[in-house]
């Protein structure tokens, strides 16, 4: 490889992420403004789970995590699983009820959110709230051992790449999904404000999973939920895995002194769990349920409960 070709992949490293963000986005934008919001989101959600699966093939952050780990049906099985039971809450909201949570985003006398402000600051204002939800859904379901049993299916893959982002217990997912949207429907924020924080989590996410090679000038990880910090939460040390629990910005990692970032050394390889997960999806569905008693040793402390992976 010439030194032209290495500088070029080199800068393209530094605006990938920015960039794709962004350009994510500036499309959502225009689809939300169309007769089929959800369609147009699903679209430009497609679009970068292509781009991603190229990149990850054109400069891997990893080149093991190219290697099969003989998860993909359990990584799309379980992405299926927990996108299917969100997406049925949402259709059949009447007949289990949940309407009657929902309404309130509808009403313009309801609880105490500025919904005359221009939307963007609407937008920004419900990352940081719906934030403080999904920061204590993701750190008691590392340091509360009954939710840690659900959360560790996501936890226990080998290497890290656009197909596991989705990689989650369902039981996991609506515990995330009732803490971050419940602050919100409390506050009294419209519905405009809960789909765009749907849409820039779902961007986030596949984001900071996949296997590109990126890097990051200051202060982008220190403000938003990046690959670079995500890499160190899926560590199997604790005093690095235990870390960096935000979803989208990294605000309430500072506030409670849970951030975590250790450059220019490059996050472990080997990442996982210490236990051994089953193999099968339907194993791994039911074994949050059967196994009520885990007690597992870590690298560098001794055994506590729940471990961190």
């Amino acid at each position: 490889m010439t030194m032209d070709r290495i500088k070029a992949k080199k800068i393209f490293s530094y605006i990938t992420w920015p960039f794709l963000l962004a350009a994510c986005i500036s499309a959502t934008v225009f689809g939300f403004q169309s007769t089929h919001p959800i369609l147009a989101f699903n679209l430009v959600y497609l679009c970068l789970i292509t781009s991603l699966f190229f990149l990850e093939r054109f400069m891997p952050h990893e080149m093991k995590w190219r290697e099969s780990d003989g998860q993909l049906f359990a990584d799309l099985a379980h992405t299926l699983l927990s996108k299917g039971v969100v997406q049925a809450l949402v259709a059949f909201a009447g007949i289990f009820g949940l309407t009657k949570l929902i309404t309130p985003l509808t009403d313009d006398g309801y609880g105490i959110w500025p919904r005359d402000w221009p939307l963007w600051i609407q937008v920004i204002m419900g990352m940081v709230a719906a934030e403080f939800g999904l920061y204590w859904a993701h750190r008691l379901s590392h340091e509360f051992h009954p939710l840690w049993r659900f959360h560790a299916v996501h936890h226990s893959v080998t290497k890290l790449w656009i197909v596991n982002t989705g990689r989650f217990h369902f039981i996991n997912s609506l515990v995330s999904i009732l803490l971050g949207t419940g602050v919100l429907i409390a506050l009294g924020a419209p519905l405009e404000v809960v789909l765009w924080l749907s849409a820039i989590t779902a961007y986030i996410g596949v984001l900071t999973h996949c296997n590109v090679e990126m890097n990051f000038i200051w202060p982008l990880s220190y403000i938003f939920n990046t690959p670079e910090l995500h890499r160190w939460h899926h560590s199997k040390r604790l005093r690095e895995g235990n870390k960096n629990y935000s979803e989208n910005i990294m605000i309430w990692d500072h506030v409670f002194r849970s951030f975590f970032i250790d450059t220019p050394r490059r996050p472990p390889v080997n990442i996982g769990i210490t236990q051994q997960m089953p193999d099968s999806f339907w194993a791994q569905l039911v074994w949050p349920f059967k196994d009520l008693s885990l007690r597992f040793k870590v690298y560098d402390k001794k055994p506590v409960n729940p471990p961190s992976a």
